[in-house]
């Protein structure tokens, strides 16, 4: 699009002049340009500032870097472009300080409702937290407890009732409340239930306090919200644990208004060095419309407003992705037939999204089940949408794309986000629910790859783990906890999973022409690996360490060993 082409000019012609000392020269060990559909490797590469300057033979990269020029012996260790964050929710990384993240290793794992109650009172003695303060509790997921139902509000009240305590699922598509996280917004069984939401109920008709879709977002709002000062401090400890991953550039899945307005901020600004792209969020549409003219595509310093994110589904672990076939298990409540239902209507999805797209935004839809795909497209060709036009709307998730909707994707110009950590975390679970042909085509990378598509992966942080090397490892593996391989046909090789961090996603930001690639005229934001992936067999490759991340020309986390 024209703006990214001029913001990316206006980038490229305004940098600094750099000096002697800002010279680096790195050699001695594999360095993967990633420059080309097949793997390319040179010997040295040169940046000054913050920019590549050569990439080639070493004896060439000494000429070029000059006699002043700092050396980086890489020992061995293999250089790669910093890895790019196709989808997750960064500001969750700022948010869950404080709370109880069931899946941070601090404590044993909660494998029933008596243990994850255990773990909630031993949260709030180790922490002293005072009565009537709020306890949040992140990464739970009913499907890994032995009873394979949500907790309840009555068993959350009994470890707890004189506090409120919200249980977050890790789908980041519902909650479960005690009576007092309920009372706090005044939700009870006169609370009508908004538009693709689902609010359950206990066999006597009384609220379970299971909170799903939209119904989770009235709760939100009463969240305790920390000061600025703690903003802050969370934010530096946000990014550096997108760096400890490889992470040069990040992304917030789905910005409120509270932190775009915080993201935006100077003081946000002045701390910032990971590229953070905000895709705030459809509801915030209006206000951004009505409000002073936003620039999409151009960053402020290292923040820039990517799109509008748009939600068609819910989450198929948590049964509320739409589809166009029934769940075997039934709807979260237990009925039956149940195939999910969308998160707002054709007519809505298509009003909105034609204000967005008329403004020249770029479109980005999270559509999990193939209904919800199917939603995705005849919006999209509603608006007229052709690849040529070079809009290029992102489907996150993608998950259960059907075969045919692969031909859409490419006369629209779809990018799909992928998401192979499912394998691993719940296609054991999907398969309680669908024929196991549709479960084999989750995240079909080959597929897409075959029909044309410049596809991406992602781990849709705080939903799965930012773990680069784990995410790599599912897209080449694709198997689960219990042994089953969904689909081993879109396995991709070490090279396509590196695309699908690097290239895949820079494409579909708009930066192919500024990152992703070890390339002359490229930032100098790189990944020290202690070991090469294109070499590594597939089971090794999850052990694989990051050194350190180097963020336009200037180490920003370095590892310890």
């Amino acid at each position: 699009m024209k703006f990214i082409a001029a913001a990316i000019a206006l980038l490229l012609t305004t940098t600094a002049p750099a000096t002697a000392q800002d010279t680096t020269l790195y050699r001695g060990g594999p360095i993967v340009t990633m420059d080309g559909d097949t793997p390319q490797t040179v010997e040295a590469v040169v940046t000054r500032g913050d920019r590549i300057t050569f990439a080639g033979p070493e004896k060439q990269a000494r000429k070029a870097a000059g006699k002043d020029a700092a050396i980086r012996d890489l020992k061995g260790a293999t250089l790669l472009p910093g890895f790019i964050d196709a989808h997750s929710h960064f500001t969750l990384a700022t948010m869950m300080a404080g709370g109880l993240d069931l899946r941070d290793g601090g404590g044993p794992p909660v494998a029933d409702i008596a243990g994850l109650q255990a773990a909630i009172r031993d949260h709030i003695a180790a922490r002293a937290l005072p009565k009537g303060g709020w306890v949040v509790v992140w990464q739970y997921d009913h499907e890994t407890l032995a009873e394979k139902r949500h907790v309840t509000r009555a068993e959350l009240d009994a470890v707890a009732s004189d506090r409120p305590i919200v249980v977050f699922h890790v789908s980041l598509h519902g909650a479960v409340a005690n009576s007092a996280a309920l009372a706090a917004p005044g939700i009870d069984e006169s609370t009508p239930v908004p538009p693709g939401a689902m609010i359950l109920r206990d066999d006597a008709g009384k609220l379970n306090g299971v909170l799903l879709e939209k119904a989770m977002f009235i709760l939100l709002a009463k969240l305790p919200q920390p000061s600025a000062e703690q903003k802050l401090a969370a934010l530096d400890a946000a990014q550096n644990r997108y760096f400890a991953e490889g992470y040069t550039h990040a992304q917030d899945g789905a910005t409120q208004r509270p932190d775009l307005a915080f993201l935006t901020s100077p003081a946000a600004r002045e701390r910032l060095k990971i590229d953070l792209a905000l895709l705030p969020i459809y509801t915030e549409l209006d206000a951004l419309l009505a409000g002073p003219d936003r620039k999409f595509g151009v960053y402020q310093d290292h923040v820039k407003l990517q799109g509008i994110k748009f939600i068609l589904d819910g989450s198929v672990q948590a049964r509320t992705g739409y589809f166009t076939r029934d769940y075997a298990r039934g709807s979260p409540a237990g009925d039956h037939p149940w195939h999910g239902h969308p998160g707002m209507s054709d007519a809505e999805f298509l009003g909105l999204a034609r204000k967005a797209h008329d403004r020249g935004w770029q479109l980005f839809v999270h559509a999990n089940g193939d209904a919800a795909i199917d939603m995705a497209i005849k919006g999209f060709d509603a608006l007229g949408i052709k690849a040529a036009d070079n809009r290029r709307p992102i489907v996150i998730h993608s998950q259960f794309q059907r075969r045919d909707q692969l031909a859409a994707y490419k006369r629209i110009g779809v990018g799909p986000a992928y998401f192979s950590n499912h394998a691993w975390y719940w296609a054991d679970v999907h398969r309680t629910n669908f024929p196991a042909e549709v479960v084999d085509f989750i995240s079909p990378f080959r597929s897409a790859r075959a029909a044309g598509l410049i596809a991406s992966n992602h781990s849709d942080y705080s939903v799965t783990p930012l773990d680069t090397r784990f995410m790599l490892w599912t897209s080449m593996a694709r198997v689960s906890p219990t042994g089953v391989v969904s689909g081993a046909g879109e396995r991709l090789d070490a090279y396509a999973a590196l695309q699908a961090l690097t290239t895949g996603p820079a494409w579909q930001a708009f930066e192919e022409d500024r990152k992703g690639r070890i390339k002359a005229g490229l930032l100098a934001d790189f990944v020290i690996l202690d070991k090469n992936p294109l070499t590594t067999p597939v089971d090794g490759i999850k052990s694989i360490k990051v050194r350190e991340t180097i963020k336009e020309g200037r180490s920003v986390w370095r590892a310890n060993f």
